[in-house]
């Protein structure tokens, strides 16, 4: 083999922030799964499914590795040896098999000691991530951000459950893959097609924070709810881009005025280090409806957000 590699003259493409595209995750102790999946049952909105592509196309061209205002350069990235195992191959429209398929590639990442940071699609597959996540770490709770609570009663009535991105918690619940009465919904808010959702929520053991709760405690306050909540418990962080507002995150699956600005959001994000995330998603961008990628920048900057909070788990943060 000839390896005519040199970083002056070639660099990666398709990866987030340009890092390897592996799938030998020794020395990784996070790696990027993209999970290009549409449930296809929005009555308007598909395209969650090319996300991980526009996140990670936004990823090179617009966030950077440094913070300037540390004292000490450092890089996150390189700390945590993150790598990019890819995209699952899945087939839009397949529930089961979007499930199945890819809890079982991020039970590779999860078995390799790696934590798993799934780029979505739509919110469904929230679902592969956390039912691999869950199975490593019992009693596994949920971190929420998004406008909506994804945890509907099935229109249909009765116990049954239909499993899609508007259920995703419902079933998650159901399946006993989550602690729900350690379980946090923040920023929701905005209109619904069926009444009682919070009530229906909080009786599967769920708590709902609005999003005016949320912005009236601030970022730190909700922090320390959230740690005397959770504790030392493994955390699965799930960031559902419409927690946004659509003003700063335009492409998102159901867009709900009211949400966070970039800087909020953000804020809330950084407020959570010290908390055990043992995985994370971040899911609904569709670049069909964004504008100048501006979604999937700020997904992107999310994404980075939360390999601080990972090094800071790992205790290779600066102080």
């Amino acid at each position: 083999m000839t390896l005519i590699h040199d970083p002056e003259l070639f660099r990666t493409v398709g990866t987030y922030l340009g890092v390897p595209q592996t799938w030998d995750l020794a020395g990784a102790r996070a790696a990027i799964v993209g999970l290009p999946f549409d449930t296809g049952r929005h009555p308007r909105r598909v395209g969650a499914r090319n996300g991980p592509a526009a996140i990670r196309a936004m990823s090179t061209d617009n966030v950077r590795r440094y913070r300037p205002e540390l004292a000490q350069p450092f890089d996150p990235v390189a700390a945590l040896g993150l790598v990019d195992c890819g995209d699952v191959p899945l087939r839009p429209g397949d529930v089961d098999d979007a499930i199945e398929r890819g809890a079982r590639a991020i039970a590779r990442v999860v078995g390799a000691g790696a934590v798993p940071l799934g780029l979505g699609g739509d919110g469904l597959t929230s679902l592969p991530v956390i039912k691999a996540v869950a199975a490593r770490h019992p009693g596994l709770c949920v971190l929420h951000f998004d406008s909506h609570t994804d945890a509907y009663p099935d229109p249909a009535g009765g116990n049954r459950i239909q499993v899609d991105p508007a259920t995703t918690f419902a079933h998650a619940a159901d399946q006993g893959w989550v602690d729900a009465r350690r379980s946090l919904h923040v920023g929701m808010r905005g209109l619904t097609y069926v009444p009682g959702v919070f009530a229906y929520t909080e009786g599967l053991g769920y708590g709902v924070v609005t999003m005016d709760t949320a912005r009236a405690l601030g970022a730190e306050a909700f922090a320390a709810r959230v740690r005397a909540l959770m504790g030392e418990r493994p955390v699965y962080l799930c960031f559902d881009m419409d927690v946004f507002d659509p003003s700063v995150a335009p492409g998102v699956y159901t867009p709900a005025w009211g949400g966070f600005s970039a800087a909020e959001g953000l804020a809330f994000v950084r407020a959570l280090a010290g908390l055990d995330i043992v995985g994370c998603d971040v899911n609904t961008t569709s670049p069909d409806y964004d504008v100048q990628g501006l979604t999937a920048w700020l997904a992107a900057t999310v994404v980075y957000e939360v390999l601080w909070l990972l090094c800071v788990r790992f205790g290779l943060a600066p102080r």
